[in-house]
C-alpha cells in the first residue's frame, strides 16, 4: 500500500493542476483531460491506421466524473485516475454535478458527502431518480468511516465508498471493481437495516429543509424590510428635493417675468439662450420628481383613485397637443381620429392622462425620424381597449414582461439621451412600471406586442390597455374607492 502524495510530491506539477482548477471553477462540465491539455499535449498523431486505433481508443475509455471542492484531494483523484487511463470530468457543487451528469453521462461518479451546496446523499437522490443513472456506479468519498453514516449513504443509492486519504495504489482497482459491477453496501436481504437508514435519511433531509426553510424566511422578511426602508427613503428624498425645487420654480418664474431681463433676452441671443436652458432644466427635474414620487406611491400602494366620468378621447387629445411640437420636429406621422375614442369611462383623468403620456412618450422615442404612431379604441363588453402603435426598433420578446418592471431601459446606451422625445431618449425607466401600476389599479391589464427588436427592419411595438368602463379597483382599495367617490359626488 502506497502513502498518499506529499505536499512535495503535488508541487511538482501545480502550474497544470492550477489551469485544470480554474477551468472546473469556471466551467464545470469541461472535460478534466481537456482542461489540462495545454501543459500535457502530446504530439499530433497523422491520421494512420494506428492513429485512427488510438483515437478508438480514447473514446471508448469509462467516464468518470469527480463532484469535489477540496483542491487536494482533486488533484489526487485527477493524477492518479488520468494516469491509469480514464476520462475525466469535473464539478465543485453537487448542482454543476447534476447538469455534467446529464449533460456528459459519466459511467461512474466520484462525489464528496458534505459538498458546500446539497449534501453527497440528497445529490445521490436525484441521479436515482433519473432512470438513466439507476445502475450507474455512486461511490462516495468519505472522511468519516462511521457505520450509521455510511448506511445513510448505501439506502439512498450509493454504490461504494473511497476513503481518504486517498490510496493511489489502491483507487484504480476499486474503481475497476465499482465499474464490473462490485457493491460494498449493505445486505439487500437485511430489510430491517435498510429501512431503518432510510427513515434516519428522511428524517434528517426534513431537519435540513425545516432549518433551511425558517433561514429563508427570515433572509425574507430580511428583504422585505430592506425594500420597505428603500421605498420610503425614495419617497422621502423626492419630497425633500420637491421643496427647493419649488423655489427654484417659483423663482425662475419671477425672473422670466422681470422686465429689465427680458428686455436683454430681447436682443442678447446668450441671455435668452441661458434662461430657456435653465427653465427647461427646472421642468425636467420636477417630471422626474414626480415620476419617482408616482411610482413610489403605486408600490407602496399609498395612493387613491379620484374616480369620475371621464372623456377619453378629449383626455387623449389633450395629451397628443402636449406633444405636437416634438412630433413636428421628428416628422412623425400620427394617426389619430377623436371620433373613434369618443367614449366615456369611469376612471382617475390625472392617472390616466399619465397612463396615454407615458405611452405616446415611449412611441415617440423609440421610432426614428418620418416614423408613423397610430393610436386604436374600441370597446367591447364593458371593456374599453385602446393601443399605440409604432413602427419603431421594436422590443426583444425576452423582454415584454421585463419592461414593466422598475429602472428599464434600453441595454444599449448610445440610445440613450437625456430628452423625453429624441430616437433613444431616456429616463428612469420608470414610465412603463408606472403605467402597469395604474391600470391594474383601474382592475385592468396593460400588455406589449411585439415581434421583435431590429433597428434596421423597424419592426414595431403595440402597446395595449384594457380597462372597465367603470374601475373594478382591486379589494385592497375598495374603502379608498367609496371614500374618494363620495368626494367626487
Amino acid at each position: 500500500m502506497s502513502e498518499p502524495h506529499s505536499d512535495s510530491q503535488l508541487a511538482a506539477d501545480d502550474d497544470a493542476f492550477d489551469e485544470l482548477s480554474a477551468q472546473i471553477s469556471a466551467l464545470p462540465s469541461d472535460d478534466l483531460d481537456a482542461a489540462d491539455a495545454s501543459e500535457d499535449a502530446e504530439p499530433t498523431i497523422d491520421a494512420d491506421e494506428d492513429g485512427d486505433d488510438e483515437a478508438i481508443e480514447e473514446d471508448t475509455m469509462p467516464t468518470i466524473l469527480i463532484i469535489e471542492d477540496d483542491v487536494r484531494t482533486v488533484r489526487v483523484l485527477y493524477r492518479t485516475l488520468k494516469n491509469a487511463g480514464y476520462r475525466l470530468l469535473g464539478a465543485q457543487r453537487a448542482v454543476d454535478g447534476l447538469d455534467v451528469a446529464r449533460k456528459q453521462r459519466p459511467d461512474l461518479i466520484l462525489t464528496r458527502i458534505d459538498l458546500p451546496d446539497m449534501t453527497g446523499r440528497e445529490l445521490a437522490v436525484a441521479l436515482r431518480s433519473d432512470k438513466r443513472f439507476l445502475h450507474t456506479p455512486i461511490i462516495g468519498i468519505s472522511d468519516t468511516g462511521l457505520p450509521e453514516e455510511r448506511e445513510l449513504s448505501f439506502a439512498v443509492g450509493f454504490t461504494g465508498f473511497v476513503d481518504k486519504p486517498i490510496n493511489t495504489d489502491a483507487l484504480p482497482l476499486q474503481i475497476e471493481f465499482f465499474l464490473s459491477g462490485g457493491h460494498d453496501g449493505m445486505d439487500k436481504t437485511d430489510v430491517q437495516r435498510i429501512e431503518s437508514a432510510r427513515m434516519k435519511y428522511l428524517r434528517d433531509v426534513v431537519s435540513r429543509l425545516e432549518k433551511r426553510i425558517r433561514e429563508l424566511e427570515a433572509q425574507n422578511e430580511e428583504l422585505a424590510q430592506f425594500d420597505r426602508m428603500k421605498d420610503n427613503f425614495i419617497q422621502l428624498t423626492a419630497h425633500e428635493l420637491r421643496t427647493p425645487l419649488t423655489l427654484m420654480t417659483g423663482y425662475s418664474k419671477l425672473l422670466e417675468d422681470y422686465t429689465p431681463l427680458q428686455v436683454l433676452m430681447g436682443y442678447d441671443d446668450n441671455g435668452r439662450m441661458l434662461m430657456n436652458g435653465l427653465l427647461e432644466a427646472i421642468d425636467r427635474m420636477q417630471i422626474i420628481i414626480e415620476e419617482v414620487l408616482t411610482i413610489s406611491r403605486i408600490m407602496t400602494r399609498k395612493f387613491d383613485l379620484n374616480l369620475r366620468s371621464t372623456q377619453l378621447g378629449q383626455l387623449v387629445k389633450g395629451v397628443l397637443n402636449s406633444y405636437e411640437a416634438a412630433l413636428q420636429e421628428r416628422a412623425l406621422a400620427l394617426h389619430f381620429d377623436v371620433n373613434q375614442w369618443n367614449y366615456s369611462i369611469h376612471a382617475d383623468p390625472d392617472l390616466l392622462r399619465l397612463v396615454v403620456l407615458n405611452l405616446i412618450s415611449n412611441a415617440i422615442k423609440y421610432t426614428p425620424n418620418k416614423g408613423r404612431i397610430t393610436l386604436d379604441c374600441q370597446v367591447e363588453d364593458e371593456l374599453v381597449r385602446f393601443s399605440v402603435q409604432d413602427n419603431g426598433i421594436g422590443i426583444d420578446k425576452r423582454q415584454h414582461e421585463a419592461i414593466f418592471k422598475r429602472m428599464q431601459v434600453s441595454p444599449d446606451v448610445d440610445l440613450h439621451t437625456t430628452s423625453k422625445t429624441a430616437f433613444g431618449g431616456g429616463g428612469l425607466g420608470l414610465g412603463l412600471a408606472i403605467c402597469k401600476g395604474i391600470v391594474e389599479a383601474h382592475g385592468g391589464r396593460i400588455w406589449v406586442e411585439s415581434k421583435g427588436m431590429d433597428r434596421e427592419l423597424l419592426p414595431g411595438s403595440t402597446f395595449f390597455v384594457e380597462l372597465p368602463l367603470k374601475a373594478r379597483v382591486p379589494p385592497g382599495a375598495q374603502a379608498r374607492k367609496t371614500q374618494t367617490m363620495k368626494r367626487a359626488e
